[in-house]
């Protein structure tokens, strides 16, 4: 049973949620040939502030655009 567990920034509309969950359905069915049915998917979302690189977060880069 494969199991998908996705890590993104906070923010996205629950469609594109959706959509993301529905790519990696498909793409894993595809791939190892697993029945959807068996395909587990999470999507967690991170608010920017809680989320860095370096010791910068997110929500600090994109203020220093």
């Amino acid at each position: 049973m494969p199991f998908i567990d996705v890590t993104i920034g906070l923010g996205r509309s629950p469609e594109q949620i959706r959509s993301l969950i529905h790519e990696l359905t498909e793409a894993a069915h595809r791939a190892i040939e697993a029945p959807k049915d068996n395909i587990r998917v999470v999507v967690r979302e991170v608010p920017e502030t809680h989320w860095a690189a370096g010791d910068v977060t997110i929500a600090e880069r994109r203020a220093a655009r």
